[in-house]
């Protein structure tokens, strides 16, 4: 009776992971099941396929490199101070990780527009319009997929030993050269990881995308716009296409985990 009673955690643990599990698996399921197997080489090399998967690798790209360039200085700002001005600045930069996409893309909208903020600026003045370009695809990729950047290699900044940087600073190397020579180099792990989580979030932005660049072929149109679009005319596009966004996700978190392994 006790063995029995025992028991019954265990076995409704059990099935709480089961379900827990099949919650995550049954969609995946289900879309293998979907695919036009026989016809999927052609569905994903289709003229449209090819033109938004152009665009995705141009927005997504770019929006890891905006991440590197511009979240590894802050990365580092952060990681050496823990003052409330540090504490604001990282709840900002994290915002857009709980933000609905929709509400960021208005934002961006509201700040890059024609009529926002620095955007009327820009238009004024060097007669540039952002919104609903291939520009603006980058934007805001790199707005949703930089903060896993910067939070990433925040962490791994925090975590290096100083004593190395402490040590090249009495062998008379400036801050430069300890960052790049020493601090950088330890965590680039942590630097890589970051980069390829930005690129992935970036590659499957939608509804930012959708708001601030438009939905147009050949200009903003990335893969999960037309993902979207295709779910309408013509299904096996869609499906695809999700199941091609699918691998490269995959993929990505396969090499993720394994620079984790490595780094440990």
């Amino acid at each position: 009776m006790t063995t029995s009673s025992s028991s019954l955690p265990r076995i409704l643990c059990a099935l709480l992971v089961i379900v827990a599990v099949s919650l995550f698996a049954l969609p995946l399921v289900g879309m293998l099941a979907a695919a036009p197997w026989s016809s999927l080489y052609e569905v994903v090399t289709s003229s449209e396929a090819l033109a938004a998967l152009r665009l995705s690798l141009v927005s997504s790209l770019g929006a890891a490199a905006l991440s590197i360039v511009l979240g590894l200085p802050l990365a580092a700002w952060l990681a050496r101070g823990a003052s409330p001005l540090h504490t604001a600045v990282r709840i900002v930069v994290t915002l857009p990780v709980v933000l609905p996409p929709i509400v960021a893309g208005i934002a961006l909208l509201l700040a890059f527009g024609r009529n926002g903020i620095v955007g009327a600026w820009l238009d004024h003045n060097f007669g540039v319009s952002l919104p609903f370009t291939t520009a603006a695809t980058v934007v805001a990729a790199a707005y949703m997929g930089m903060p896993f950047f910067v939070l990433t290699a925040e962490a791994g900044l925090r975590a290096a030993d100083a004593r190395f940087d402490e040590a090249a600073r009495t062998l008379g190397a400036n801050p430069t050269q300890r960052f790049f020579w020493v601090t950088l180099p330890m965590v680039w792990p942590a630097v890589l990881t970051g980069a390829l989580l930005a690129w992935a979030r970036a590659l499957g932005e939608f509804c930012a995308t959708q708001m601030f660049a438009g939905n147009m072929h050949g200009t903003t149109r990335t893969l999960p716009l037309q993902c979207a679009i295709a779910m309408e005319s013509a299904p096996e596009l869609a499906i695809g296409l999700s199941l091609l966004l699918a691998c490269i996700s995959v993929f990505v978190l396969w090499l993720v985990r394994n620079r984790l392994l490595r780094a440990r």
